[in-house]
């Protein structure tokens, strides 16, 4: 019995660190989605001094915003890009290219 739960604990932490992957791009991700987060938000506070159409319309700009920056996050996790090995930057360019 004892013999299983150690190799259930091992792999457990062989799982959680294939996982995370280790190369930094979560962290990358985060920060795109983060940076994407305040262009919405500042759309969002655009918006407020807005009316009718207009209004819609920039709130409507602001959520398609935060979806692109979802797929954005996800698309940086998925490429499974080494941000470890990125010169800042390059993680720079990716995070926020305007």
């Amino acid at each position: 019995m004892r013999k299983f739960m150690m190799m259930s604990a091992a792999l457990a932490a062989a799982l959680t660190v294939a996982a995370c992957g280790g190369k930094g791009d979560d962290k990358l991700g985060e920060q795109a989605q983060e940076a994407m987060e305040n262009k919405a938000d500042a759309m969002d506070a655009a918006a407020e001094n807005m009316s009718g159409p207009a209004e819609d319309a920039m709130e409507a700009r602001a959520d398609a915003t935060r979806d692109a920056g979802d797929a954005k996050e996800e698309r940086i996790d998925d490429s499974d890009v080494d941000a470890d090995t990125m010169t800042p930057e390059e993680r720079k360019a990716v995070v926020n290219p305007n």
